[in-house]
């Protein structure tokens, strides 16, 4: 790993990040025609759905070899397709017996955790507790993902062929367990939860394995491409932050090689980028057919929004019953009002209410539910929302290419942020002194929802090296003088000299304004959310013009 395991300060940053990352960790036979797997108009997600073939899928393996982990009730180790040893947590429903099954749900922890044990989880995001789901009458399965915990093999990042597997071979333990509500033989009724990593586990085994009932993905990802390289830029503050995480487990050698070269030269390998793009679930997520509900956080900087807007938009051209939800937090740090921080936690146990005990008397609620920086919830029922007209913005000037001065490094007060603010300070975007400013205001009361559009005419040089040539763009919040939603774009840029005009989209946000109020784009040249580009140059902006989208649509609640 590269990482010395005698460091303290690194294993005290493991162990916090471990902490901050706590992740809350199908449709068979007549019986299982009920719960929806797609809907004419995905306008409510209670309304009924028609009824879908049968799921075949049954056992992956008719020799499933688990053994009792002596001294632990809870715990059983789970042989897997390649050897792999995999370390489960069972923890049945309240006076669960054969004769009074109850069905299950699948907890996937975080990065580099071990699977949740009863009382001694640290609850985070508004993710649920096994307590919680068993009194609710739910059996709750977790587990060590492969490489971490008491688990063997190393991660691979939710791989369909490894971690896919292995948790198909979970379904099948399940399915055989007396106190376990079966559809059909070898298929549980199974819903599952979980945030990050945890949320990734629910894309890759949903779109595999049709026993799924149900899934509630928390802060997961699209693609690891946009999320880790976007414009083939490398996030290397959260890649250090990750890395420093899994230093405890083992992980596969591209995740390691991938990170040292972005750190050292801005750039990955072919052959690691193929490795990451192999991992992407865009393609399970296309074959998901059980209801999903996707909760984001609209300051996650390192799975934003947009990670859950391509999920949602998959899935609702599916006809899947969807439900977004965003929530001030999640990768990053809330620096404006959080709201009501209760709404994931009630949502998520109304969606296992709904889809995976089927009782159609519960209103899992709007299909999108939103926040703003006031901590304001907005409702609509379709997405993109109708858009109103944009609030616009043009300007020009030049940009130094220097180190100093650049987007990042914010200021906490003791204890903002809990555990993840410590972590992450240093690479949450921050108003920068180094930029090309062009401000937009509001001539009347809007809701700013959705990918601002960004495009500029600009010439530029830059000293000769190897590194990238990139800026960064991010909206700044002038009342509350912080980076709207902690988003910012990185962007590629060509500095021979020549004059170049792009269009590009940056980072969706939500953020409403009064009449009057102002944001205000920043072009800045360094971010320590990102890997420093080349520098020693500047960049003339003849023409910027920036366009915001805003919406009448959403309605707050």
């Amino acid at each position: 790993m590269g990482m010395s395991c005698h460091s303290s300060t690194r294993l005290a940053a493991a162990a916090a990040l471990a902490v901050a990352l706590l992740a809350g960790a199908s449709c068979s036979s007549e019986d299982k025609a009920e719960p929806a797997r797609g809907s004419a108009e995905p306008v409510t997600t209670t309304t009924a759905a028609p009824q879908v073939p049968e799921c075949d899928q049954g056992a992956t393996t008719a020799d499933l070899k688990v053994e009792p982990v002596a001294g632990v009730e809870s715990d059983h180790t789970l042989t897997s397709h390649d050897g792999t040893q995999i370390r489960m947590h069972w923890f049945p429903s309240d006076d669960v017996s054969a004769d009074k099954p109850a069905p299950t749900v699948l907890m996937g922890p975080g990065w580099s955790l071990p699977g949740s044990m009863e009382g001694t989880e640290t609850v985070m995001f508004g993710a649920l507790e096994i307590s919680t789901l068993n009194e609710r009458g739910y059996n709750v399965l977790t587990w060590d993902p492969r490489g971490f915990g008491q688990s063997t093999g190393a991660a691979s990042v939710n791989s369909p062929e490894l971690e896919g597997k292995d948790a198909q071979l979970l379904l099948d333990w399940v399915a055989s367990q007396p106190e376990s509500l079966n559809d059909d033989e070898g298929d549980p009724r199974v819903g599952m939860v979980g945030f990050s990593y945890g949320g990734g586990i629910q894309l890759t085994l949903a779109g595999l394995d049709c026993r799924v009932d149900a899934i509630v993905p928390g802060i997961a990802w699209n693609s690891l491409t946009t999320s880790l390289f976007k414009s083939d830029t490398i996030k290397t503050g959260w890649a250090g932050v990750l890395m420093t995480a899994a230093a405890a487990g083992q992980v596969d050698p591209h995740i390691s090689s991938a990170y040292e070269s972005g750190v050292a030269t801005g750039t990955i390998t072919d052959e690691d980028r193929a490795w990451f793009e192999a991992r992407n679930p865009a393609e399970l997520v296309d074959q998901i057919r059980v209801p999903t509900l996707l909760i984001q956080g609209t300051v996650d900087t390192l799975f934003t929004p947009d990670e859950a807007i391509a999920n949602f938009e998959l899935l609702a051209a599916n006809d899947v019953p969807v439900k977004m939800l965003w929530f001030c937090g999640g990768h990053g740090v809330c620096l404006t009002d959080e709201g009501d921080t209760e709404r994931a936690t009630e949502a998520s146990v109304a969606w296992l209410e709904r889809w995976v005990k089927r009782d159609a008397s519960v209103d899992t609620g709007p299909v999108l539910d939103l926040i703003d920086q006031d901590g304001t919830d907005w409702t609509g029922d379709t997405w993109p929302p109708e858009p109103a007209k944009a609030l616009e913005g043009k300007g020009d000037g030049t940009l130094a290419l220097v180190a100093d001065g650049g987007s990042g490094g914010v200021q906490l007060e003791a204890g903002q942020g809990g555990i993840l603010g410590g972590l992450v300070a240093d690479i949450t975007p921050t108003p920068a002194d180094n930029a090309v400013e062009v401000t937009i205001t509001a001539t009347d009361d809007a809701l700013v929802v959705g990918s601002p559009e960004l495009t500029f005419t600009y010439r530029g040089t830059v000293a000769a090296g190897d590194r990238p040539t990139r800026m960064f763009a991010q909206l700044v919040d002038d009342e509350n003088h912080v980076v709207v939603g902690n988003q910012i774009t990185p962007i590629v840029v060509e500095l021979d000299g020549k004059s170049h005009t792009a269009t590009v989209a940056l980072e969706t946000i939500i953020h409403h304004l009064d009449a009057a109020e102002t944001l205000t784009l920043q072009l800045t040249a360094t971010t320590g959310a990102y890997s420093q580009p080349q520098l020693d140059g500047e960049i003339t902006f003849s023409d910027i013009e920036v366009s915001l989208p805003t919406t009448t649509a959403l309605q707050p609640d």
